[in-house]
Parts: structure tokens; C-alpha cells; sequence
């Protein structure tokens, strides 16, 4: 029975026990397109987390002076610069939550979309 797993295995992972050479999920799954794919979802993930971890340290009133909050919301505040004004509500938190909350949502929407563009096969 071990027998019979270990080869539905092989099988399964595309060495039927040939010459078949076994790819690696870079190099096989993924041209050259998808390992950008992948790229774009990263930098994605990234701007997204400084984004939100600024929206959490102005919304919860994280210490400005102290050098790591102070380098988050530098960076948060210049992605989220074409957002910034947006929308004026009468409080500072309220106003930094829906418009960076806003850029966030568009940081994500256009990173997928072009990732999965770069994920979709040739004609």
C-alpha cells in the first residue's frame, strides 16, 4: 500500500518514475510574467501593510516621536498623498481613517488587478 501512495505521489507531482524532469513552482509554473506577478503582489502586500500600520498608529494615538511610528507614517503619508483631503470630516482620526482606508482599498484592487493580468496566459 506504501508503495502505491509513494507512486500516485510521484505521479501526482509529474515524475511518473521517467526522464521526466521535475520543475520547481518558479520555474514551472511561472514564466517569466508570473514571477512579476508574484513581484507586484509583494510590493502590493507591503505598501499595504505601511498604509494600514499608519492608519492603526494615528487611530489609536501611537507615540509620533518614537522613530519606528515616526518612519510608518512618513511612508504611509506620501503613498497615501493623491488620498490625502479627500473626504474633511471635522475629526483628524476620522479623516486619516477613511482616506488612507480609501487608498488602501485602491492600492489593493489596482495591484491584483494588474498581478492577475500578468497571471493570465498568452493567446
Amino acid at each position: 500500500m506504501l508503495q502505491r501512495f509513494r507512486r500516485r505521489t510521484r505521479v501526482a507531482d509529474g515524475d511518473a518514475g521517467g526522464d521526466t524532469p521535475r520543475r520547481g513552482i518558479a520555474a514551472g509554473v511561472y514564466g517569466p510574467l508570473g514571477l512579476l506577478a508574484v513581484l507586484v503582489d509583494l510590493v502590493t502586500g507591503i505598501v499595504a501593510l505601511i498604509i494600514l500600520l499608519g492608519i492603526l498608529f494615528v487611530v489609536l494615538g501611537a507615540n509620533m516621536g518614537n522613530d519606528i511610528v515616526s518612519a510608518v507614517d512618513d511612508a504611509a503619508s506620501f503613498l497615501v498623498g493623491p488620498f490625502d483631503e479627500l473626504f474633511k470630516p471635522d475629526k483628524r482620526k476620522l479623516e486619516i481613517a477613511i482616506n488612507w482606508g480609501i487608498a488602501l482599498t485602491v492600492y489593493v484592487i489596482v495591484g491584483r488587478l494588474i498581478a492577475g493580468l500578468l497571471r493570465r496566459p498568452g493567446p
